[in-house]
């Protein structure tokens, strides 16, 4: 498949660089700073842009058959990135007619499963949405766009990130997030993330991924 990665250069996305790539996969990854992906192959572009603007993002997408996003702020200043970032994906790929997307979300911005324990949905919850409204809200806000776009859209929602190594034993849930799920390491939430790309089930669904 043909692929451009969003968010390339973050710990997340040169996992699903990475993983892509070692699946046989051509990738453009785009990206503000190529210093900051020290990845070389000979499937591999780098596209190196700013994100915001769609009439910049248009040559990235061309001949591209599927998008993953990684996009995210990497500190709660930069908040707002998401939600702007893809609303100009979504225009570049409507220009591009490139149907497929999968964008990275969280798991708080997502329902509270019923299975969930106390000490998580009345304590934890609360005081994460609290702290990283900001970032929580640009995220709700980036759903919202692509709810109401008409590509073939995939919401991943992982909870808290590491840097543990690949697995390939997280649980996933279609329509909702992973009761008791707390964690999922960044190896194994690009594999989600390029899993859903071939999955149908998972089209115009938020899909919960954790261990």
């Amino acid at each position: 498949m043909k692929l451009a990665v969003f968010g390339a250069t973050g710990r997340t996305g040169r996992e699903v660089v990475r993983q892509a790539l070692d699946a046989g996969h051509q990738v453009a990854a785009v990206v503000r700073d190529p210093a900051r992906l020290p990845i070389s192959h000979s499937a591999l572009e780098v596209v190196t842009t700013e994100v915001t603007g769609p009439e910049a993002l248009r040559p990235a997408l061309a001949g591209r058959e599927a998008v993953i996003s990684a996009l995210g702020p990497n500190s709660r200043r930069e908040a707002g990135i998401a939600s702007a970032a893809l609303r100009a994906i979504l225009r570049a790929m409507d220009a591009n007619e490139v149907r497929r997307l999968a964008v990275l979300s969280a798991t708080p911005v997502g329902p509270i499963p019923d299975e969930e324990g106390f000490l998580y949905r009345s304590v934890v919850s609360p005081l994460l949405r609290r702290v990283l409204r900001d970032v929580y809200a640009d995220l709700g806000a980036m759903e919202e766009e692509v709810r109401r776009s008409a590509v073939e859209w995939t919401i991943v929602r992982p909870p808290r990130l590491t840097d543990k190594p690949f697995t390939g034993t997280y649980r996933r849930v279609i329509g909702g997030n992973v009761p008791r799920g707390h964690a999922i390491s960044r190896a194994d939430l690009a594999h989600a993330m390029l899993a859903v790309l071939d999955d149908p089930a998972t089209v115009k669904q938020a899909v919960g991924v954790a261990y």
